[in-house]
């Protein structure tokens, strides 16, 4: 791990030459999902400040707005696009209401068209197919990506919320520089299978929501401060019944924080880069302080023993709830179908 500037250290995504911040920088709060969209101006702000501070890792999708996420990042690139590595997502529209998830060659190539246009940029770093679509063979999404390397639109690719089978079928067709994926002091079941798969391809491990949705930055009590439009509210693991037994979880992390002089979100966050060199992840914040917070979980050193006593405080069967409602599909549901049975659309 080199370091730079800020002292936020870089490291290798994945093996094909991607080298990014430690830390990332996730966006999609600036704009959508967590209440109202936040005033341009301070988060432009917020993303200047944080790749002065050495997080040039930033990440965003289509559907963070939808659109204005990417917009805004258009926007506070200006003049400053080649001190970073630009990551976005494709796959998840809405139509009429409904969350439709997409890989078909024709909505990949105009999907990626679009999103250059709006971050006004000639290429993306790293693209992302943020759900699978699973009536197509990932091998044919995978396929048209990998055009879209060659034709310098896209430098590296991405999957999020991909089983095993999916990132080993996709690497087979072009090598995956990254897998986007949960996880937390609360979200460990992709300890299992797919960590363990990333690392025996090489491919880099971007974890999201670090800090559990933000209850590792203030436990319960975040509940009653989150605006109408947040989509937490909905969320298993913030329902009343739940909140109370998950709760606890937070008071160990705390308790521990304290003695360790660093607040309980970097404690959390820290546990993430314990995870290993070859894993980044990307709290998101709209406030600097709370940025400023995050780069310090940076210099939180955990020993072995105190890596395990986290983990004892939010073992896989003490959280209640599931990470999201029953009509979000995540890794867990992304097979799709064998190339050699697909006939065509």
């Amino acid at each position: 791990m080199g370091s730079g500037k800020g002292g936020v250290g870089r490291m290798k995504l994945g093996s094909q030459g991607l080298e990014v911040s430690v830390q990332g920088l996730g966006c999609m709060g600036m704009s959508a999902f967590y209440g109202p969209p936040k005033p341009e101006p301070d988060m432009i702000s917020l993303i200047h400040h944080a790749v002065r501070s050495g997080v040039t890792f930033l990440d965003t999708s289509d559907i963070y707005g939808p659109f204005t996420n990417e917009l805004l990042l258009g926007k506070a690139l200006k003049g400053i696009r080649k001190d970073v590595e630009l990551a976005t997502k494709f796959g998840i529209s809405f139509i009429e209401g409904n969350r439709v998830i997409r890989g078909d060659p024709a909505y990949v190539r105009a999907s990626c068209e679009a999103s250059l246009k709006r971050l006004d940029v000639d290429c993306i770093d790293l693209y992302y197919q943020h759900r699978i679509d699973t009536r197509i063979p990932i091998e044919i999404t995978i396929g048209e990506l990998k055009k879209l390397v060659e034709e310098g639109k896209i430098k590296y690719i991405g999957l999020s919320e991909a089983s095993a089978s999916t990132i080993r079928r996709a690497h087979a067709i072009h090598p995956i520089t990254a897998v986007q994926l949960e996880w937390s002091l609360w979200t460990r079941d992709v300890e299992e299978e797919i960590v363990p798969t990333c690392r025996e391809l090489g491919i880099g491990i971007v974890a999201y929501s670090p800090l559990g949705r933000g209850f590792f930055s203030s436990g319960p009590k975040m509940i009653d401060n989150l605006s109408d439009g947040d989509f937490r509210k909905i969320l298993p693991r913030f329902q009343a019944e739940n909140v109370e037994h998950n709760a606890h979880i937070f008071e160990c992390v705390n308790e521990m924080a304290t003695k360790k002089g660093c607040t309980p979100s970097q404690l959390a966050l820290a546990w993430v880069h314990h995870q290993g060199s070859d894993v980044c992840p990307i709290p998101g914040t709209t406030k600097i302080e709370n940025f400023n917070q995050n780069i310090g979980a940076l210099s939180v050193k955990l020993t072995p023993e105190e890596m395990s006593e986290l983990e004892s405080f939010a073992s896989a069967d003490a959280v209640k709830g599931d990470r999201y409602g029953g009509t979000v599909s995540t890794w867990k549901e992304s097979e799709t179908p064998a190339l050699s049975s697909w006939k065509g659309e």
